[in-house]
Protein backbone atom coordinates (compact mmCIF):
# COMPACT_ATOMS: atom_id res chain seq x y z
CA UNK A 1 0.00 0.00 0.00
CA UNK A 2 1.42 3.37 -1.04
CA UNK A 3 1.35 6.02 1.67
CA UNK A 4 1.88 9.74 1.79
CA UNK A 5 2.50 12.32 4.47
CA UNK A 6 4.54 12.76 7.57
CA UNK A 7 3.74 11.99 11.18
CA UNK A 8 4.57 14.92 13.46
CA UNK A 9 3.97 13.21 16.79
CA UNK A 10 7.65 12.36 17.35
CA UNK A 11 10.89 14.26 16.84
CA UNK A 12 11.81 17.91 17.22
CA UNK A 13 8.75 20.16 16.87
CA UNK A 14 10.57 22.98 15.07
CA UNK A 15 11.97 20.59 12.46
CA UNK A 16 8.46 19.37 11.60
CA UNK A 17 7.02 22.89 11.54
CA UNK A 18 9.73 24.16 9.20
CA UNK A 19 9.51 21.06 6.98
CA UNK A 20 5.83 21.77 6.30
CA UNK A 21 5.87 25.58 6.34
CA UNK A 22 8.79 26.08 3.91
CA UNK A 23 7.05 24.37 0.93
CA UNK A 24 3.95 26.38 1.80
CA UNK A 25 5.97 29.60 1.67
CA UNK A 26 7.27 28.73 -1.79
CA UNK A 27 3.77 27.75 -2.97
CA UNK A 28 2.31 31.02 -1.66
CA UNK A 29 5.14 32.92 -3.34
CA UNK A 30 4.23 31.35 -6.69
CA UNK A 31 0.60 32.26 -6.06
CA UNK A 32 1.68 35.87 -5.54
CA UNK A 33 3.78 35.71 -8.71
CA UNK A 34 0.93 34.61 -10.92
CA UNK A 35 -1.42 37.16 -9.32
CA UNK A 36 1.04 39.95 -10.06
CA UNK A 37 1.72 38.60 -13.56
CA UNK A 38 -2.02 38.38 -14.24
CA UNK A 39 -2.41 42.03 -13.26
CA UNK A 40 0.65 43.14 -15.24
CA UNK A 41 -0.46 41.38 -18.43
CA UNK A 42 -3.97 42.83 -18.27
CA UNK A 43 -2.67 46.31 -17.49
CA UNK A 44 -0.03 46.34 -20.21
CA UNK A 45 -2.13 44.75 -22.94
CA UNK A 46 -5.62 46.12 -22.21
CA UNK A 47 -4.82 49.37 -20.39
CA UNK A 48 -5.82 51.10 -17.18
CA UNK A 49 -9.57 50.62 -17.70
CA UNK A 50 -9.21 46.83 -17.70
CA UNK A 51 -6.85 46.96 -14.76
CA UNK A 52 -9.33 49.08 -12.81
CA UNK A 53 -12.10 46.60 -13.67
CA UNK A 54 -10.10 43.80 -12.02
CA UNK A 55 -9.20 45.94 -9.03
CA UNK A 56 -12.80 46.96 -8.45
CA UNK A 57 -13.75 43.39 -7.49
CA UNK A 58 -10.57 42.45 -5.61
CA UNK A 59 -12.02 42.55 -2.11
CA UNK A 60 -15.24 40.73 -3.05
CA UNK A 61 -13.23 38.08 -4.86
CA UNK A 62 -10.91 37.73 -1.85
CA UNK A 63 -13.94 37.36 0.44
CA UNK A 64 -15.35 34.40 -1.48
CA UNK A 65 -11.93 32.76 -1.81
CA UNK A 66 -11.24 33.21 1.90
CA UNK A 67 -14.54 31.55 2.79
CA UNK A 68 -13.56 28.54 0.67
CA UNK A 69 -10.09 28.45 2.23
CA UNK A 70 -11.54 28.75 5.73
CA UNK A 71 -13.88 25.80 5.22
CA UNK A 72 -11.08 23.60 3.87
CA UNK A 73 -8.70 24.58 6.67
CA UNK A 74 -11.34 23.87 9.30
CA UNK A 75 -12.12 20.44 7.80
CA UNK A 76 -8.40 19.59 7.86
CA UNK A 77 -8.22 20.00 11.65
CA UNK A 78 -10.15 16.77 12.21
CA UNK A 79 -8.12 15.00 9.51
CA UNK A 80 -4.81 15.93 11.12
CA UNK A 81 -6.05 14.71 14.50
CA UNK A 82 -7.10 11.32 13.07
CA UNK A 83 -3.89 10.92 11.10
CA UNK A 84 -1.86 11.61 14.24
CA UNK A 85 -3.89 8.98 16.11
CA UNK A 86 -3.44 6.47 13.21
CA UNK A 87 -7.25 6.28 12.86
CA UNK A 88 -7.10 5.70 9.11
CA UNK A 89 -10.65 4.33 8.75
CA UNK A 90 -11.99 7.42 10.52
CA UNK A 91 -9.74 9.61 8.39
CA UNK A 92 -11.23 8.20 5.18
CA UNK A 93 -14.77 8.78 6.50
CA UNK A 94 -13.87 12.35 7.37
CA UNK A 95 -12.36 12.92 3.91
CA UNK A 96 -15.43 11.43 2.23
CA UNK A 97 -17.88 13.55 4.21
CA UNK A 98 -15.68 16.63 3.69
CA UNK A 99 -15.90 16.02 -0.07
CA UNK A 100 -19.69 15.79 0.10
CA UNK A 101 -19.94 18.95 2.20
CA UNK A 102 -17.55 20.78 -0.11
CA UNK A 103 -19.72 20.03 -3.15
CA UNK A 104 -22.78 21.45 -1.38
CA UNK A 105 -20.91 24.49 -0.04
CA UNK A 106 -19.35 25.24 -3.43
CA UNK A 107 -22.76 25.14 -5.13
CA UNK A 108 -24.29 27.44 -2.50
CA UNK A 109 -21.38 29.90 -2.60
CA UNK A 110 -21.44 30.02 -6.41
CA UNK A 111 -25.15 30.81 -6.45
CA UNK A 112 -24.81 33.49 -3.75
CA UNK A 113 -21.79 35.09 -5.41
CA UNK A 114 -23.51 35.31 -8.79
CA UNK A 115 -26.63 36.90 -7.27
CA UNK A 116 -24.75 39.37 -5.05
CA UNK A 117 -22.16 40.59 -7.56
CA UNK A 118 -24.18 43.46 -9.14
CA UNK A 119 -25.31 44.64 -5.70
CA UNK A 120 -21.78 44.56 -4.29
CA UNK A 121 -20.38 46.52 -7.23
CA UNK A 122 -23.03 49.15 -6.58
CA UNK A 123 -22.27 49.29 -2.85
CA UNK A 124 -18.56 49.68 -3.58
CA UNK A 125 -19.41 52.61 -5.89
CA UNK A 126 -17.68 51.05 -8.88
CA UNK A 127 -17.26 53.64 -11.66
CA UNK A 128 -19.92 53.19 -14.33
CA UNK A 129 -17.39 52.96 -17.16
CA UNK A 130 -15.83 49.75 -15.77
CA UNK A 131 -18.90 48.00 -14.30
CA UNK A 132 -19.52 45.87 -17.41
CA UNK A 133 -15.92 44.64 -17.50
CA UNK A 134 -15.87 43.98 -13.75
CA UNK A 135 -19.05 41.92 -14.03
CA UNK A 136 -17.74 39.96 -17.01
CA UNK A 137 -14.52 39.12 -15.18
CA UNK A 138 -15.85 38.25 -11.74
CA UNK A 139 -18.77 36.16 -12.99
CA UNK A 140 -16.34 33.78 -14.73
CA UNK A 141 -14.14 33.70 -11.63
CA UNK A 142 -17.14 32.82 -9.46
CA UNK A 143 -18.30 30.08 -11.84
CA UNK A 144 -14.92 28.55 -11.03
CA UNK A 145 -15.56 28.50 -7.27
CA UNK A 146 -16.21 24.70 -7.27
CA UNK A 147 -12.75 24.27 -8.82
CA UNK A 148 -11.21 26.50 -6.15
CA UNK A 149 -13.03 24.51 -3.48
CA UNK A 150 -11.67 21.27 -4.92
CA UNK A 151 -8.06 22.48 -4.91
CA UNK A 152 -8.29 23.89 -1.39
CA UNK A 153 -9.88 20.71 -0.04
CA UNK A 154 -7.42 18.36 -1.78
CA UNK A 155 -4.40 20.43 -0.70
CA UNK A 156 -5.79 20.65 2.84
CA UNK A 157 -6.09 16.85 2.99
CA UNK A 158 -2.49 16.46 1.85
CA UNK A 159 -1.19 19.07 4.28
CA UNK A 160 -3.13 17.56 7.17
CA UNK A 161 -0.99 14.43 6.82
CA UNK A 162 2.21 16.46 6.47
CA UNK A 163 2.54 16.53 2.65
CA UNK A 164 3.40 20.09 1.67
CA UNK A 165 5.32 19.15 -1.49
CA UNK A 166 2.39 18.09 -3.67
CA UNK A 167 0.43 21.35 -3.17
CA UNK A 168 3.69 23.20 -3.91
CA UNK A 169 4.14 21.31 -7.21
CA UNK A 170 0.50 21.96 -8.07
CA UNK A 171 0.91 25.71 -7.45
CA UNK A 172 4.11 25.92 -9.52
CA UNK A 173 2.38 24.24 -12.48
CA UNK A 174 -0.73 26.41 -12.01
CA UNK A 175 1.47 29.51 -12.08
CA UNK A 176 3.06 28.49 -15.39
CA UNK A 177 -0.32 27.55 -16.91
CA UNK A 178 -1.97 30.78 -15.80
CA UNK A 179 0.74 33.06 -17.18
CA UNK A 180 0.91 31.16 -20.48
CA UNK A 181 -2.86 31.22 -20.97
CA UNK A 182 -3.04 34.88 -19.93
CA UNK A 183 -0.67 35.81 -22.74
CA UNK A 184 -2.51 33.55 -25.19
CA UNK A 185 -6.10 34.55 -24.33
CA UNK A 186 -5.62 38.24 -23.55
CA UNK A 187 -2.94 39.17 -26.05
CA UNK A 188 -3.30 36.72 -28.96
CA UNK A 189 -7.02 35.88 -28.89
CA UNK A 190 -8.26 39.37 -27.84
CA UNK A 191 -10.56 37.91 -25.16
CA UNK A 192 -10.30 41.03 -22.94
CA UNK A 193 -10.67 40.53 -19.17
CA UNK A 194 -12.73 37.38 -19.73
CA UNK A 195 -9.58 35.74 -21.08
CA UNK A 196 -7.72 36.46 -17.83
CA UNK A 197 -10.60 34.99 -15.81
CA UNK A 198 -10.77 31.82 -17.93
CA UNK A 199 -7.00 31.39 -17.67
CA UNK A 200 -7.21 31.62 -13.87
CA UNK A 201 -9.99 29.01 -13.64
CA UNK A 202 -8.16 26.58 -15.93
CA UNK A 203 -4.94 26.98 -13.93
CA UNK A 204 -6.79 26.29 -10.69
CA UNK A 205 -8.35 23.22 -12.29
CA UNK A 206 -4.89 21.91 -13.18
CA UNK A 207 -3.70 22.33 -9.59
CA UNK A 208 -6.79 20.51 -8.28
CA UNK A 209 -6.24 17.59 -10.67
CA UNK A 210 -2.60 17.22 -9.62
CA UNK A 211 -3.57 16.97 -5.94
CA UNK A 212 -6.46 14.61 -6.73
CA UNK A 213 -4.11 12.32 -8.68
CA UNK A 214 -1.84 11.94 -5.65
CA UNK A 215 -4.81 11.31 -3.36
CA UNK A 216 -6.34 8.75 -5.72
CA UNK A 217 -3.10 6.82 -6.17
CA UNK A 218 -2.55 6.70 -2.43
CA UNK A 219 -4.02 3.64 -0.76
CA UNK A 220 -4.10 5.31 2.65
CA UNK A 221 -6.32 8.22 1.59
CA UNK A 222 -8.52 6.63 -1.10
CA UNK A 223 -12.18 6.85 -0.13
CA UNK A 224 -15.03 4.57 -1.13
CA UNK A 225 -18.76 5.10 -1.69
CA UNK A 226 -19.52 4.31 1.94
CA UNK A 227 -17.09 7.02 3.07
CA UNK A 228 -18.88 9.57 0.87
CA UNK A 229 -22.26 8.81 2.44
CA UNK A 230 -23.17 11.82 4.64
CA UNK A 231 -23.19 11.14 8.37
CA UNK A 232 -25.15 13.79 10.23
CA UNK A 233 -22.94 13.92 13.33
CA UNK A 234 -19.71 13.94 11.33
CA UNK A 235 -20.97 16.66 8.98
CA UNK A 236 -22.02 18.80 11.94
CA UNK A 237 -18.60 18.34 13.53
CA UNK A 238 -16.86 19.34 10.31
CA UNK A 239 -19.01 22.44 9.88
CA UNK A 240 -18.40 23.35 13.53
CA UNK A 241 -14.69 23.45 12.62
CA UNK A 242 -14.92 24.98 9.15
CA UNK A 243 -17.74 27.53 9.44
CA UNK A 244 -16.11 29.69 12.17
CA UNK A 245 -12.84 29.86 10.20
CA UNK A 246 -14.76 30.87 7.06
CA UNK A 247 -16.75 33.43 9.07
CA UNK A 248 -13.53 34.80 10.56
CA UNK A 249 -12.07 35.31 7.07
CA UNK A 250 -15.30 36.91 5.87
CA UNK A 251 -15.35 39.35 8.79
CA UNK A 252 -11.77 40.40 8.09
CA UNK A 253 -12.52 40.98 4.41
CA UNK A 254 -15.63 43.05 5.25
CA UNK A 255 -13.40 45.25 7.40
CA UNK A 256 -11.03 45.62 4.48
CA UNK A 257 -13.84 46.76 2.18
CA UNK A 258 -15.01 49.37 4.69
CA UNK A 259 -11.48 50.70 5.12
CA UNK A 260 -11.09 50.84 1.33
CA UNK A 261 -14.14 53.10 1.09
CA UNK A 262 -12.58 55.42 3.68
CA UNK A 263 -9.27 55.46 1.81
CA UNK A 264 -11.05 56.36 -1.42
CA UNK A 265 -12.07 59.58 0.30
CA UNK A 266 -8.45 60.80 0.41
CA UNK A 267 -6.66 62.31 -2.57
CA UNK A 268 -5.51 60.15 -5.48
CA UNK A 269 -1.83 60.45 -4.54
CA UNK A 270 -2.47 58.94 -1.11
CA UNK A 271 -4.62 56.16 -2.58
CA UNK A 272 -1.82 55.30 -5.01
CA UNK A 273 0.77 55.14 -2.23
CA UNK A 274 -1.49 53.02 -0.01
CA UNK A 275 -2.22 50.66 -2.91
CA UNK A 276 1.49 50.25 -3.68
CA UNK A 277 2.24 49.10 -0.12
CA UNK A 278 -0.80 46.83 -0.15
CA UNK A 279 0.68 45.04 -3.16
CA UNK A 280 3.67 44.16 -0.99
CA UNK A 281 1.45 43.08 1.89
CA UNK A 282 1.01 39.62 0.42
CA UNK A 283 4.79 39.21 0.35
CA UNK A 284 5.07 40.30 3.99
CA UNK A 285 2.36 37.82 4.98
CA UNK A 286 3.53 34.77 3.01
CA UNK A 287 5.65 33.27 5.78
CA UNK A 288 3.06 34.13 8.46
CA UNK A 289 0.22 32.26 6.76
CA UNK A 290 2.55 29.35 5.98
CA UNK A 291 3.67 29.05 9.59
CA UNK A 292 0.02 29.26 10.60
CA UNK A 293 -1.11 26.38 8.41
CA UNK A 294 1.82 24.27 9.57
CA UNK A 295 0.83 24.94 13.18
CA UNK A 296 -2.75 23.80 12.54
CA UNK A 297 -1.49 20.47 11.21
CA UNK A 298 1.20 20.03 13.89
CA UNK A 299 -1.17 20.78 16.77
CA UNK A 300 -3.95 18.65 15.27
CA UNK A 301 -1.74 15.58 14.81
CA UNK A 302 -0.32 15.82 18.34
CA UNK A 303 -3.75 16.35 19.83
CA UNK A 304 -4.71 13.04 18.20
CA UNK A 305 -2.23 11.25 20.51
CA UNK A 306 -2.80 13.60 23.48
CA UNK A 307 0.82 14.86 23.27
CA UNK A 308 0.08 18.08 25.17
CA UNK A 309 3.71 18.71 26.08
CA UNK A 310 4.66 18.59 22.41
CA UNK A 311 1.85 21.01 21.61
CA UNK A 312 3.19 23.51 24.16
CA UNK A 313 6.72 23.22 22.84
CA UNK A 314 5.57 23.38 19.24
CA UNK A 315 3.63 26.60 19.79
CA UNK A 316 6.62 28.18 21.53
CA UNK A 317 8.93 27.05 18.71
CA UNK A 318 6.52 28.32 16.07
CA UNK A 319 6.21 31.73 17.71
CA UNK A 320 10.00 32.01 18.04
CA UNK A 321 10.52 31.05 14.39
CA UNK A 322 7.81 33.48 13.30
CA UNK A 323 9.23 36.41 15.26
CA UNK A 324 12.74 35.71 13.92
CA UNK A 325 11.41 35.50 10.35
CA UNK A 326 9.44 38.73 10.73
CA UNK A 327 12.57 40.49 12.02
CA UNK A 328 14.50 39.45 8.89
CA UNK A 329 11.68 40.60 6.61
CA UNK A 330 11.44 43.87 8.52
CA UNK A 331 15.15 44.52 7.99
CA UNK A 332 14.83 43.76 4.26
CA UNK A 333 11.85 46.09 3.85
CA UNK A 334 13.53 48.94 5.71
CA UNK A 335 16.64 48.56 3.57
CA UNK A 336 15.11 47.88 0.15
CA UNK A 337 11.44 48.82 0.50
CA UNK A 338 11.71 52.12 -1.33
CA UNK A 339 13.27 50.46 -4.38
CA UNK A 340 10.55 47.78 -4.41
CA UNK A 341 7.73 50.29 -4.04
CA UNK A 342 9.06 52.51 -6.80
CA UNK A 343 8.33 49.69 -9.26
CA UNK A 344 4.59 50.09 -8.56
CA UNK A 345 4.41 53.89 -8.71
CA UNK A 346 4.63 55.77 -11.98
CA UNK A 347 3.38 59.25 -12.87
CA UNK A 348 4.11 61.96 -15.41
CA UNK A 349 4.28 64.38 -12.48
CA UNK A 350 7.54 63.71 -10.62
CA UNK A 351 6.32 65.51 -7.49
CA UNK A 352 3.16 63.38 -7.31
CA UNK A 353 5.17 60.20 -7.77
CA UNK A 354 7.59 61.23 -5.02
CA UNK A 355 4.75 62.10 -2.63
CA UNK A 356 2.95 58.82 -3.32
CA UNK A 357 6.19 56.95 -2.71
CA UNK A 358 6.63 58.81 0.59
CA UNK A 359 3.12 57.76 1.69
CA UNK A 360 3.81 54.17 0.64
CA UNK A 361 7.14 54.07 2.46
CA UNK A 362 5.63 55.49 5.64
CA UNK A 363 2.98 52.77 5.60
CA UNK A 364 5.58 50.09 4.84
CA UNK A 365 7.82 51.20 7.73
CA UNK A 366 4.93 50.96 10.20
CA UNK A 367 3.84 47.57 8.87
CA UNK A 368 7.42 46.25 8.91
CA UNK A 369 8.31 47.38 12.43
CA UNK A 370 5.14 45.82 13.82
CA UNK A 371 5.36 42.71 11.63
CA UNK A 372 5.94 40.41 14.67
CA UNK A 373 2.38 41.29 15.76
CA UNK A 374 1.06 39.82 12.50
CA UNK A 375 3.19 36.68 12.77
CA UNK A 376 2.18 35.96 16.36
CA UNK A 377 -1.44 36.44 15.30
CA UNK A 378 -1.29 33.84 12.52
CA UNK A 379 0.70 31.28 14.53
CA UNK A 380 -1.33 31.43 17.76
CA UNK A 381 -4.67 31.66 15.94
CA UNK A 382 -3.86 28.61 13.82
CA UNK A 383 -2.62 26.69 16.87
CA UNK A 384 -5.95 27.26 18.60
CA UNK A 385 -7.78 26.12 15.46
CA UNK A 386 -5.64 22.97 15.50
CA UNK A 387 -6.98 22.32 19.00
CA UNK A 388 -10.50 22.59 17.62
CA UNK A 389 -11.02 26.00 19.23
CA UNK A 390 -12.60 28.07 16.45
CA UNK A 391 -14.68 30.46 18.57
CA UNK A 392 -11.86 32.59 19.98
CA UNK A 393 -10.10 32.88 16.59
CA UNK A 394 -13.45 34.14 15.26
CA UNK A 395 -13.62 36.64 18.13
CA UNK A 396 -10.11 37.77 17.24
CA UNK A 397 -11.34 38.41 13.69
CA UNK A 398 -14.14 40.56 15.11
CA UNK A 399 -11.55 42.44 17.16
CA UNK A 400 -9.58 43.09 13.96
CA UNK A 401 -12.73 44.40 12.30
CA UNK A 402 -13.59 46.74 15.18
CA UNK A 403 -10.06 48.10 15.61
CA UNK A 404 -9.34 48.53 11.91
CA UNK A 405 -12.68 50.10 10.99
CA UNK A 406 -12.84 52.19 14.18
CA UNK A 407 -9.41 53.66 13.51
CA UNK A 408 -10.27 54.40 9.87
CA UNK A 409 -13.61 56.03 10.69
CA UNK A 410 -12.83 58.05 13.82
CA UNK A 411 -9.09 58.66 14.15
CA UNK A 412 -8.52 60.62 10.91
CA UNK A 413 -10.12 63.63 12.61
CA UNK A 414 -7.20 63.67 15.05
CA UNK A 415 -4.38 61.95 13.18
CA UNK A 416 -5.19 62.51 9.52
CA UNK A 417 -4.25 59.86 6.97
CA UNK A 418 -1.84 58.18 9.45
CA UNK A 419 -4.89 56.78 11.26
CA UNK A 420 -5.32 54.25 8.45
CA UNK A 421 -1.77 52.99 8.98
CA UNK A 422 -2.11 52.86 12.75
CA UNK A 423 -5.41 51.00 12.38
CA UNK A 424 -3.59 48.02 10.89
CA UNK A 425 -1.31 47.79 13.92
CA UNK A 426 -4.22 48.21 16.34
CA UNK A 427 -6.14 45.46 14.54
CA UNK A 428 -3.29 43.00 14.98
CA UNK A 429 -2.68 44.01 18.60
CA UNK A 430 -6.36 43.62 19.50
CA UNK A 431 -6.49 40.16 17.96
CA UNK A 432 -3.23 39.14 19.67
CA UNK A 433 -4.58 40.15 23.08
CA UNK A 434 -7.51 37.75 22.68
CA UNK A 435 -5.50 34.92 21.13
CA UNK A 436 -2.57 34.99 23.57
CA UNK A 437 -4.83 35.09 26.62
CA UNK A 438 -6.88 32.19 25.24
CA UNK A 439 -3.78 30.17 24.40
CA UNK A 440 -2.41 30.74 27.92
CA UNK A 441 -5.71 29.61 29.47
CA UNK A 442 -5.90 26.49 27.25
CA UNK A 443 -2.26 25.61 27.94
CA UNK A 444 -2.78 25.78 31.70
CA UNK A 445 -5.59 23.23 31.42
CA UNK A 446 -3.46 20.69 29.52
CA UNK A 447 -2.91 17.48 31.49
CA UNK A 448 0.50 17.17 33.18
CA UNK A 449 3.14 15.53 30.98
CA UNK A 450 5.92 13.26 32.28
CA UNK A 451 9.07 15.42 32.19
CA UNK A 452 11.47 12.55 31.34
CA UNK A 453 9.31 11.47 28.41
CA UNK A 454 9.04 15.04 27.19
CA UNK A 455 12.81 15.48 27.30
CA UNK A 456 13.37 12.17 25.53
CA UNK A 457 11.08 13.25 22.69
CA UNK A 458 13.30 16.27 22.02
CA UNK A 459 16.56 14.28 21.73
Amino acid sequence: MQTVGKNMTAGRPLKHILALSLPLMVANAFQQIYTVADTAIVGNVLGLGALAALGAVDWFNWMMLSIVQGLAQGFSVRMARQFGASDFAGLRRTIGNACTLSILCAAALTACAQMLTPFVLQILQTPEEIVARSLAYIRIIFWGLPVVMAFNLFSAILRSVGDGKTPLLAMVIACAVNITLDILFVSSFDMDVQGAAIATVIAQGCSALICLRVLWRNGLLRVGKEDLRPRARLCLDLMALGAPVAAQNMVISVGGMIVQRVINGFDVVFVAGYTATNKLYGVLEIAATSFGYAMTVYVGQNLGVSAYGRIRRGVRAGVAAGVATSALICAAMLLFGRQLLSGFITSQDANEARQALDYAMQFLRIMSVFLPVLYVLHIVRSSLQGLGDTVFPLLSGLAELIMRVGAALFLPVYLGYEAVFIGEVLAGAGADAILLSRNWARSRRFPAVDRERALAEEI
